[in-house]
């Protein structure tokens, strides 16, 4: 059997080959095109397997890879060996990981589906559309306001990209020289309106039959491109054991300091999934809006915590209903009101038995 380390680069990977022994068979640069992949297993005999790195655009060489062998992503945060080496080159990288698989010590990624994957670059791209929307309509608000003795019509001071509002844009006088830049900030805004109507198109071909997708729609706060967006990024809930893993995997877990016998929690670690972390946050408003639980849930947090600390909590819970929806397979259920009164009754109960 061989083992492969590569260390892998936008432009070439340094391989290390070795033995189950450990023994060097060869080590040196390829080029990250498959012929050069190809080329190195045809000078291999037996067997291989190789591991990478989960470094930017790791799946092209992972996919190159899978053809001649079996292929481990090695989580790089957790690949301390490497992380803490006092002297850091792409050999020493390179064998590192190969000695770390020889040991079976790597602590793998997860390596998602190419329909995965290509749900994930749909999602994204449209969220990138979006947050490139909002600065062009931002620039475009700052214009208008450069210019005070132009009144608005009605409404448009709420809502400036209505139909009125973009007509009124086309029309109003700011002077020929920024005349031309708001015309090119509005034919910029209309390409990226339809570039998001096109991905939203692609979404809603993504949620067509999709059973899951469904049931994440039943929570509150989670529509449609959110749903589809929490089904592609976690991509299968039985990876995780609990909600708390689910959590700690998109980095809405506290951290966590402890020594000499005392704990300190902090903020939340950050690290992990973003994009689930901040859907679900962004989820917080509108889920506290529609039910009252959950309203109650933040509530409660708010007056010890704070607005942000609040959030941060109620979107913890809210990817607790997301890991619950999945593993059991049931859509949310909200707490009838019925139920409800008869919460708020036994803690009036409780307030006035206790002692002042």
């Amino acid at each position: 059997m061989n083992i492969i380390g590569i260390d892998y680069h936008k432009s070439y990977s340094h391989v290390t080959v070795l033995t189950e022994t450990g023994e060097l068979l060869g080590k040196g640069r390829i080029g990250n095109r498959l012929e050069d992949v190809a080329a190195l297993f045809e000078n291999l005999e037996g067997e291989s397997k190789a591991v990478i790195e989960a470094t930017r655009n790791w799946l092209v060489m992972h996919d190159m890879l899978e053809q001649y062998c079996d292929v481990t992503l090695a989580n790089p945060f957790k690949v301390k060996a490497i992380a803490s080496a006092k002297i850091k080159t792409d050999e020493i990288d390179s064998r590192v990981l190969a000695d770390l698989l020889r040991a079976d010590l790597i602590p793998e990624a997860h390596v998602p589906s190419k329909d995965v994957r290509l749900a994930r670059n749909v999602l994204r791209q449209r969220l990138f559309f979006v947050r490139m929307r909002t600065m062009v309509k931002n620039r475009i608000h700052g214009l208008v306001d450069r210019h005070p003795e132009i009144e608005k019509g009605k409404g448009m001071k709420s809502d400036l990209f209505g139909k009125s509002g973009t007509r009124w844009l086309y029309e109003i006088d700011v002077g020929s020289d920024e005349r031309k830049l708001l015309d090119s900030e509005l034919t910029l805004l209309e390409a990226l309106n339809a570039r998001i109507k096109s991905s939203d198109r692609w979404v809603n071909e993504l949620a067509k039959g999709n059973k899951e997708i469904d049931l994440l729609k039943t929570i509150p706060g989670i529509g449609k491109f959110f749903a589809v967006l929490l089904w592609a990024e976690i991509d299968g809930v039985k990876r995780f054991a609990t909600p708390k893993k689910l959590a700690a995997y998109a980095g809405l877990v506290p951290s966590t300091y402890s020594s000499g016998g005392k704990t300190h929690h902090g903020r939340i670690t950050r690290q992990g999934n973003k994009w689930i972390r901040w859907a679900m946050v962004e989820a917080v408003v509108p889920a506290i809006t529609n039910d009252w639980w959950l309203r109650s849930h933040y509530e409660h947090i708010k007056v010890r915590a704070g607005y942000n600390g609040a959030k941060v909590a109620t979107a913890r819970r809210l990817l607790t209903l997301v890991f619950r929806v999945l593993s059991e397979r049931r859509a949310y259920r909200p707490v009838r009101e019925k139920m409800r009164d008869n919460i708020i009754a036994s803690i009036e109960k409780k307030k006035i038995r206790s002692p002042r």
